[in-house]
C-alpha cells in the first residue's frame, strides 16, 4: 500500500468516523512497531487542518497495559485520540480519563495497512444499524448461551447490564471505540458464567494453533487446554493474577467487510462471529479493573438470548446480513 493510499485511508477514518475539524488537537499514539501507521494518521490530520501531535511509545507487553505518564497526560488534553498500537490501550485508566474529559477516541490495536485498505472503506451506516439493533437485544436480555459443534456450551447472566454498539462513529465528546469497528458487546454479570467455551478463531493476535478449551466456573476460567495458544493464555492470566481470569465480555461481530486473519482487532468484527474476553471490563460497565483484556474469537457460533437464537451457526437472524 503506497504512502498516499495509506494517508487516504487514514483521512477517511478521521473525517467519517471521528468527524475531525480544523483547529482541533488530534493526538496520534503509536509505538516502535506501528510508527508508519502513526505517521500516516499524523499526515492526514495535518492535511485536514488540525493541530496534530504524534507520540511514539515502547510497544509494551500486553493489552490493557497503561501508557507512560506523558502519553496519558496528552490523551487527557486532546480533542481526538487515535491509537494505532501493537497492544490495546482501550481498557486503561488513561483512555477512560481521556474519554471522561471529552476526547473522541479510536483504538486500533494490531492495525495493519492491509486492514486499513479493507475495512476503512466499509459502509459504516449499515454496520451501525446492525450493531445498534444487536446492542439493544443484549440490553434487554437477562441470559445468554453460546453453543458450537466443537463443544462450547457457556451460559451467563446479562441482567441489568447495558449492551454497547461499536458502530465506527465517534462524533460526540467522550465517544470511544475500535477502528475498524463493528461489534455489539456487553459485560456479563461477574460470577455468573458457567460452562465450556472453545475458542477456534483467534486469540492473542494470532489464529489458534488448535482449538482452545476454557472451562468457566463461578464466572472465571478455571482450566485451559489446547496447545501453544492455550498455554500462553493460561500464563498471562496467572501472571496478572487477581480478577484477570474473569469472563469479562460477550461480543457479536457485525462488519461484513471484515475477514478472519488472525488479528483479533479485525477478527472480532467479522459478521456472525462471537467473542468472549477475560480480564478487564471496567470500560464497559463491569466491575473488574485489571491490566489485561484478552479476546477469543469463536467461529460459526449459535447465540441464544433468553432462549431465542439471534445468531445461528454464524448467521445473524432477523437482522440485515449485508448492506
Amino acid at each position: 500500500m503506497t504512502t498516499e493510499a495509506l494517508e487516504g485511508a487514514a483521512a477517511r477514518a478521521l473525517k467519517t468516523c471521528l468527524g475531525v475539524r480544523p483547529g482541533e488537537v488530534v493526538l496520534v499514539v503509536c509505538d516502535d512497531r506501528t510508527i508508519l501507521l502513526g505517521q500516516a494518521f499524523y499526515a492526514a490530520a495535518l492535511a485536514l487542518g488540525t493541530e496534530p501531535l504524534l507520540m511514539v511509545k515502547e510497544r509494551g507487553r500486553r493489552d490493557g497495559e497503561e501508557p507512560p505518564r506523558p502519553v496519558a497526560a496528552a490523551m487527557a488534553e486532546a480533542d481526538v485520540v487515535v491509537m494505532p498500537t501493537t497492544y490495546s490501550l482501550s481498557h486503561t485508566a488513561a483512555r477512560r480519563d481521556a474519554s471522561a474529559r471529552g476526547a473522541r477516541v479510536a483504538s486500533m490495536p494490531g492495525l495493519t495497512a492491509d486492514m486499513m485498505r479493507r475495512t476503512f472503506a466499509a459502509d459504516y451506516g449499515a454496520v451501525a444499524r446492525r450493531t445498534r439493533a444487536l446492542a439493544e437485544l443484549l440490553t434487554r436480555a437477562d441470559t445468554a448461551r453460546i453453543l458450537t459443534p466443537l463443544g462450547t456450551d457457556l451460559t451467563m447472566s446479562l441482567a441489568g447490564r447495558e449492551g454497547h454498539a461499536d458502530t465506527g462513529f465517534y462524533l460526540e465528546p467522550g465517544s470511544f471505540g475500535n477502528l475498524p469497528a463493528g461489534e455489539a458487546y456487553v459485560a456479563p454479570v461477574e460470577g455468573t458464567a458457567e460452562g465450556l467455551v472453545v475458542i477456534d478463531g483467534s486469540l492473542l493476535d494470532r489464529r489458534v494453533d488448535e482449538p482452545v478449551r476454557v472451562w468457566v466456573e463461578g464466572g472465571k476460567a478455571v482450566r485451559i487446554r489446547g496447545g501453544r495458544s492455550a498455554a500462553e493464555l493460561e500464563r498471562l492470566l496467572e501472571e496478572t493474577g487477581g480478577e484477570a481470569a474473569t469472563l469479562a465480555e460477550l461480543g457479536i461481530g457485525t462488519n461484513d467487510g471484515a475477514v478472519v486473519t488472525g488479528n483479533v482487532l479485525e477478527d472480532e468484527k467479522v459478521l456472525g462471529t462471537v467473542h468472549v474476553a477475560f480480564g478487564d471490563n471496567a470500560s464497559m460497565g463491569g466491575r473488574v479493573a485489571v491490566p489485561i483484556h484478552v479476546d477469543g474469537v469463536i467461529l460459526a457460533p449459535t447465540l441464544l438470548l433468553d432462549g431465542r437464537a439471534v445468531v445461528q451457526d454464524g448467521r445473524l437472524l432477523g437482522l440485515p446480513a449485508a448492506p
